[in-house]
């Protein structure tokens, strides 16, 4: 079900009723949540016809891009929190997705255009009698958001530490991959967990009758945690960009190694080169060159040649270089 009214009746649980209906009667019921899918056509129209809200905030609710951020509005607050998508998404764009909500003393009106993690478990906690109040539904919707989130922010620091145990010549291109994955998550990720704290710790300090201390203290607690997100995402991006110039270090290394193996075999094999084209030059008055021993003092001549070369690289310490 993409979208539901639920009102807290004489028993104190919520049950469904109609959303126009409760939003349009004179004598309001004691709390009533009303979620509209964002992707439906009539969503807009609704809210202008039963929202009863000012018309910014219509506009706010149904707008394709937001960013997380709390706001007063006369009598109530707008409000738009980042959480994790539903069966997950492709990108991290896709995996966290908005909810906005306009709350008000007796009501509240959320709007999502894509499935949230959790909003199935809050939904079942009003019908439980758990939610109460506005005050209630907002500080368990963030409260479930932190608990989804923060398990992903501590899988990227997890990938971040088995890159670094994998800093090695056999692993650098994997490792190279990983490492820029988790750095490109850690930017966005944090580009929405950032604003998220700062909106959680202003409605939290919000003068408004529907929050009670209880609520504050909750939103306080999810503002805290999303502020130790951001902590550890700024982390995992100084890390990956650590380990991403160890391993560009460890690559020229690598180079820089092949290099002046090639350097000393050409150097080797340079003076041997010039000997025996000059042997082999087709003219006469080569020495010894009808001498059947010929052969093989070259090859001696070359080989005492090449161990002495060898012998000097090694005296002036150019393997390990």
């Amino acid at each position: 079900m993409n979208h539901w009214a639920l009102e807290l009746q004489s028993d104190g649980k919520g049950h469904e009723v109609d959303a126009a209906a409760a939003c349009s009667r004179a004598v309001p019921a004691a709390f009533v949540w009303v979620h509209l899918d964002g992707r439906e056509q009539d969503t807009l129209q609704w809210l202008k016809d039963h929202g009863g809200m000012p018309t910014t905030v219509i506009y706010a609710l149904t707008a394709t891009e937001t960013r997380p951020r709390s706001e007063a509005i006369e009598q109530g607050a707008l409000i738009n929190l980042r959480g994790p998508a539903a069966g997950g998404g492709e990108g991290v764009d896709d995996r966290l997705v908005s909810i906005r909500a306009w709350v008000e003393q007796g009501r509240a009106i959320s709007v999502s255009f894509h499935p949230l993690d959790g909003l199935d478990v809050l939904r079942e906690q009003m019908v439980a009698g758990e939610i109460k109040d506005p005050g209630d539904l907002i500080s368990h919707l963030a409260m479930i958001i932190t608990k989804r989130v923060d398990p992903v922010i501590s899988d990227l620091g997890d990938l971040v530490d088995d890159c670094e145990l994998a800093i090695a010549p056999e692993h650098a291109y994997e490792t190279r991959r990983k490492i820029a994955e988790a750095r490109a998550d850690a930017i966005v990720y944090r580009r929405f967990v950032a604003p998220q704290r700062e909106a959680l710790s202003r409605l939290a300090e919000l003068d408004a009758p529907w929050l009670e201390d209880d609520d504050r203290l909750h939103l306080r607690e999810a503002a805290d945690r999303f502020a130790r997100m951001a902590e550890e995402l700024d982390a995992v991006r100084e890390r990956s960009a650590l380990i991403h110039e160890q391993l560009t270090d460890l690559r020229s290394e690598q180079i820089e190694n092949r290099a002046l193996l090639l350097s000393i075999v050409a150097l080797i094999f340079l003076p041997l080169t010039f000997l025996t084209g000059l042997l082999g030059m087709n003219v006469e008055g080569i020495p010894a060159a009808h001498e059947p021993w010929a052969f093989w003092g070259v090859v001696g001549f070359c080989a005492a040649i090449a161990g002495g070369i060898t012998a000097w690289f090694g005296y002036a310490h150019w393997f390990r270089r």
